[in-house]
């Protein structure tokens, strides 16, 4: 007789890195309301795992300088085990998610947030963080912006790089 499969939960921490700040000036600076200035990262496994221009980054939940999430979204269970979810961030780690991939409008936490919460759940994420970027740049102060914010890294401090072989199994 067959085991069952083990489920494990998924969850989808939502920081903002303007701390307020966009809520209170996007709609001097940009004409319309922002809530926030998103960066996101996967809650699996007991671990938080997100991207930014160091690449793939694990850390235990709430453990960069961030600090706690200011929303947990509920993404839903997976059946994915440990083992195969490391074996799937190592092959993104080595081909669409290497740190000079990094783009701040095109590829960035939240695109990575995506893509691995469809892998594990077949859900996206909420659409009000994935659609932020394309708010920004649809005004003119976004576009005339651009050229700077283009050439922005972000990468939260306190993950350790993810890598196959950094003692996780």
């Amino acid at each position: 007789m067959e085991e069952p499969l083990a489920l494990h939960p998924v969850k989808l921490y939502v920081y903002d890195l303007s701390k307020g700040m966009a809520r209170r000036l996007s709609p001097l600076m940009l004409g319309k309301q922002l809530d926030g200035i998103w960066h996101t990262s996967i809650i699996v496994h007991k671990d938080e795992f997100f991207y930014g221009s160091g690449g793939i980054s694990s850390c235990a939940p709430g453990g960069t300088l961030l600090g706690p999430p200011d929303s947990v979204v509920d993404l839903g269970n997976t059946e994915v085990t440990e083992e195969i979810f490391l074996e799937y961030l190592s092959s993104l780690g080595e081909s669409m998610f290497r740190g000079e991939s990094y783009n701040l409008f095109e590829h960035n936490c939240n695109t990575f947030s995506n893509e691995v919460a469809q892998f594990l759940t077949g859900r996206k994420i909420p659409s009000y963080i994935t659609d932020l970027p394309s708010e920004v740049l649809a005004t003119p102060f976004g576009q005339a912006l651009r050229p700077l914010l283009d050439s922005i890294q972000i990468q939260p401090p306190g993950g350790n790089t993810f890598s196959r072989h950094n003692g996780q199994s």
